[in-house]
């Protein structure tokens, strides 16, 4: 517990309290027998976090996870490719003309970190194409994460992984079956590669890939199933986006529009955020908000931590898993 006890002595106040705090309710809420969402918004899997959120996937301390079509790719790119990848440290001070070279070196940049285009995206492309193109054929269809998970538990890429894999968190949650969302994984590398492919004739229905009110359905089973008054579900988010904003709103939708009665509001929420609550941001909102929109309630365990995820999601796993 060195890294617990460090913090636990050390970080007293302003954020590095509010890191604490959430820390110590998230074990609350699951030491009293909740369970525990997590959102991923911006680059986390690229930045990987899977290090540390496969450990915690592990552990059962996460039970299901919301993320963009980035981050849910960017994880299996980073356990097949992760040798190619380029580190930029410098990158505030790339000129056009060096992006440009990046760009004909087929590097795609994430803020400090190159993703490598034939050795990630097109070599997941050859993959993952075979199982669209089966399920087409079958006239199945499956969700985004649910290919990934029949590719991973395939065998099919343990050639080319260049990682430990337990560190990949797509491979653990594969491993578990875990309950993904991930909504508007249109707006995706692979969602582009799969509109081309549809487009191209070599998938013939587009719904061979389940959509995102798919997904909200998906949700709404999961949640009824899984919230319950003496042991409600938490909602861990990390950054903003789609990510957490299309999940949270599970709750008021089953109380509003299907007119439910006895769901449980989220029994806790935290959010890691460095968007500004003055300039409108629905990301920035102060936890609060979220009454006013029947997600959360009075008494509802709310940490804000305004700071960068990629420092204090690692933190506030560790303390988490007694590291």
């Amino acid at each position: 517990m060195e890294v617990s006890n460090f913090l636990k002595k050390h970080y007293k106040h302003f954020n590095a309290a509010s890191l604490i705090d959430a820390a110590e309710g998230y074990k609350t809420h699951l030491n009293n027998g909740g369970k525990m969402m997590i959102t991923l918004a911006g680059a986390m899997s690229t930045a990987e976090l899977g290090i540390i959120l496969a450990e915690m996937i592990r552990q059962d301390k996460v039970h299901a996870i919301s993320c963009t079509g980035a981050n849910l790719e960017e994880d299996i790119f980073n356990l097949v490719a992760h040798d190619f990848y380029e580190r930029v440290p410098h990158y505030r001070e790339l000129s056009a003309a060096d992006e440009e070279e990046l760009l004909s070196r087929h590097m795609n940049r994430v803020t400090d970190t190159c993703i490598p285009e034939e050795e990630a995206m097109r070599r997941i492309e050859h993959t993952v194409l075979k199982f669209w193109e089966k399920a087409d054929q079958e006239g199945k269809s499956y969700f985004p994460h649910e290919f990934f998970y029949q590719i991973l538990l395939s065998g099919e890429l343990e050639q080319y992984y260049q990682i430990d894999p337990k560190n990949s968190w797509m491979l653990e949650a594969a491993k578990k079956n875990l309950p993904i969302i991930c909504p508007g994984w249109e707006d995706s590398t692979l969602g582009n590669i799969y509109a081309g492919h549809v487009i191209s004739g070599d998938i013939k229905n587009v719904h061979t890939m389940r959509t995102g009110i798919q997904y909200m359905m998906f949700l709404a089973d999961w949640y009824t199933q899984n919230a319950k008054e003496e042991s409600t579900v938490g909602f861990f988010q990390i950054g903003g986006g789609i990510a957490g904003d299309f999940p949270i709103c599970v709750v008021p939708m089953l109380h509003q529009d299907l007119q439910r009665t006895g769901v449980p509001l989220w029994g806790y929420f935290a959010q890691i955020s460095d968007s500004t609550t003055s300039y409108g941001s629905y990301s920035g909102a102060v936890p609060n908000e979220k009454i006013t929109w029947g997600k959360l309630g009075k008494d509802t365990p709310k940490y804000m931590i305004e700071s960068d995820a990629t420092i204090v999601a690692p933190l506030i796993f560790a303390i988490v898993l007694d590291m």
